[in-house]
């Protein structure tokens, strides 16, 4: 089950608060994945940071009883002066029952980011591909429910994108993924569902993944449109 209630959301502005969500409500169908999709200001990582814990929210709640990762490929989660490795001996602390268990999520972790020396040197050197590399093997170390992931399988050269493909897949079989992205091909092949995000507007939920996407291809021709008319206008 997840649910989310009411949600608000602002961020301060040149001009005062900037609000992203104003009373957001959305139910999110059990073991289905969804592809969140949207143009950019939508809401799209705010809304992932807020699911995976990064951020909370101005008012409202988000209830559920799964096992959710951290957003994937989003900055931030990561302690910039700790290590990669640090980082990692930390996460594991939470979520491996023992010793033994956090040495082999931490083994697996360092073999999957393939960031070589990088592992034991300051995140905060670290450029964002290889910090949504080490974020994407340490989610993928544990079981979780749902997996927050944004854009991540863009990352690396086709190898490692084809490698993180195939992990993921593997995955869907016993969890699904909340997914953003602005490669329809991939939120067509991964998610049972579409929810579409607009700026100041309620998010829509669709049951159908190819009528979500042409409803956000639709949005995107007009909102490409709307200043050439502006300009006929003033001609």
């Amino acid at each position: 089950m997840l649910e989310i209630i009411g949600l608000c959301k602002s961020y301060p502005g040149r001009s005062g608060l900037r609000p992203v969500f104003r009373d957001f409500s959305l139910s999110v169908p059990d073991g289905l994945s969804i592809g969140l999709i949207g143009p950019n200001g939508a809401g799209k990582s705010t809304l992932m940071r807020l699911l995976g814990g990064l951020e909370r929210p101005d008012r409202g709640r988000i209830l559920t009883d799964e096992r959710i990762s951290w957003p994937i490929g989003l900055a931030g989660g990561l302690q910039g002066s700790l290590t990669g490795r640090d980082n990692v001996r930390f996460v594991c602390r939470i979520h491996a029952s023992d010793h033994a268990e956090l040495r082999e999520r931490e083994a697996f972790v360092e073999d999957f980011a393939e960031i070589g020396e990088a592992f034991d040197l300051p995140v905060k050197g670290y450029s964002s591909g290889m910090r949504s590399r080490l974020m994407f093997g340490l989610a993928m170390a544990f079981d979780f429910d749902t997996y927050l992931i944004d854009e991540v399988t863009a990352v690396g050269d086709a190898a490692f994108r084809a490698k993180s493909r195939r992990l993921l897949e593997a995955r869907l079989g016993q969890a699904r993924v909340i997914y953003t992205s602005h490669n329809m091909d991939e939120i067509a092949r991964l998610c049972q569902r579409v929810v579409l995000l607009r700026p100041g507007a309620a998010p829509t939920l669709h049951e159908s993944v190819r009528e979500g996407i042409a409803a956000y291809q639709q949005l995107g021709r007009e909102q490409t449109r709307s200043p050439v008319a502006v300009h006929g206008e003033a001609a």
